[in-house]
């Protein structure tokens, strides 16, 4: 699975432009050998990630909902 192969992961954000979810990004930095400064240096970075993530999701979310509402518009050809 894509959550547990950063290279994956990073290479279906490149082609689909979809973020990973947060929860595969903090197991990938688990499963990964990391020196204890790098881990904390990658943990910084994910809290961000967290924080960003939720805030894109929330707006995502907003934007849907209205276009959900929205009746559909007739296309006059």
């Amino acid at each position: 699975m894509y959550h547990y192969q950063p290279a994956l992961a990073l290479e279906e954000l490149q082609d689909d432009a979809t973020l990973p979810n947060p929860v595969h990004v903090r197991d990938m930095i688990i499963r990964a050998r990391l020196t204890p400064s790098h881990a904390m240096e990658l943990n910084h970075k994910f809290q961000e990630y967290l924080q960003v993530f939720g805030e894109a999701q929330s707006l995502a979310q907003g934007i849907l909902q209205q276009l959900v509402n929205e009746p559909p518009q007739k296309i006059h050809q």
